[in-house]
């Protein structure tokens, strides 16, 4: 039998890993990527008894080759958040599936666990940018102030390193970083013991105050878009950027644009985090958009549609949050 570990390569898909084999070790051929690469399940060469565990994935994305693995005779269990559809039903599934608004992976693995390494579903939570739900987790435990920051930093700066187009833009790639995370049962030996972290930190910091000095392509009524320079650093910077002006300016929505390979863009957006709605359903709109209704993108937006995104995201977020 030959196990499989698939998941995102964020800070949610990772964390939630993390918990899952603390809990449960197993020997797996692990299959992650950038944030962007969604189309996991595709990659998995299983066959009739093989064991597949999928974190932090979108089912509805993956469905044709879950349904293929199945049909193999593949057991597979899945945790995810993201857009699911129709959840199949079959005997070799198990399906840990939760799409309420301000719930990650790393949260629905905590529950699946009992909470048994709930340091990691905090960071896991911090990272996708639920500040509210990784403090709720934390009440649980006697966590000093200076420690909770520490775990929101880690969580930021796992979800800020996920991001990019081509797999040399991170600082390092979220499958070597994994094999760095795995060797801590703590979040806090890992930033102790490994200078990595460090150098994520730095970038993180210093690509902020680029994206941060840049003025919005349009400003509108419910919300504003940004589009960023081609460059790697604002491809790192995508999302975090998007986080940051999401809780800086919380009643209202915010896209974030970088150009990409394909000569279109990348986009990433952020509903209100006062309502935390209408991020999937703007970017469904367009062929290689999807997400959660908090928090959405779009893989490839083609440069001469961006008047069509604009229009779309003032006609989703018409208005400032009451």
């Amino acid at each position: 039998m030959t196990c499989f570990d698939v998941f995102n390569g964020d800070a949610d898909g990772m964390c939630a890993l993390r918990q899952l084999r603390l809990s449960e070790p197993r020997e797996a051929i692990r299959i992650t990527g950038l944030k962007r690469e969604i189309a996991l399940l595709e990659r998995v060469d299983a066959r009739s008894g093989d064991d597949v565990a999928a974190l932090d994935i979108s089912l509805d994305v993956n469905r044709a080759a879950l349904l293929s693995l199945l049909q193999r005779g593949v057991r597979v269990q899945y945790f995810d958040h993201h857009g699911s559809g129709d959840i199949p039903s079959h005997p070799a599934l198990q399906a840990h599936i939760d799409l309420a608004p301000a719930v990650c992976t790393g949260m629905i693995v905590d529950r699946y666990l009992g909470g048994r390494h709930r340091l990691w579903a905090i960071v896991a939570a911090f990272g996708d940018n639920f500040g509210r739900a990784a403090r709720g987790l934390a009440a649980s435990l006697a966590l000093q102030p200076q420690q909770l920051a520490a775990l929101q930093e880690l969580g930021e700066c796992l979800n800020y390193n996920a991001y990019g187009d081509i797999d040399s833009d991170p600082v390092l790639h979220p499958a070597s970083l994994y094999t760095l995370l795995e060797r801590y049962e703590s979040p806090f030996q890992f930033m102790q013991a490994e200078l990595v972290f460090g150098k994520i930190k730095q970038a993180r910091r210093h690509d902020i105050e680029l994206a941060c000095q840049l003025q919005p392509h349009t400003v509108l009524p419910g919300g504003c878009v940004h589009v960023l320079p081609d460059a790697a650093w604002s491809r790192r910077v995508r999302g975090e950027f998007a986080n940051t002006l999401a809780n800086n300016d919380p009643q209202r929505a915010h896209a974030v644009l970088t150009p990409n390979v394909r000569e279109g863009f990348t986009v990433s957006v952020r509903a209100p985090l006062t309502r935390r709605q209408g991020a999937r359903q703007l970017c469904v709109q367009f062929e290689t958009g999807g997400g959660r209704a908090a928090a959405a993108g779009i893989t490839h937006l083609p440069r001469d549609r961006l008047p069509d995104f604009v229009k779309a995201f003032e006609q989703a977020f018409p208005q400032d949050a009451k």
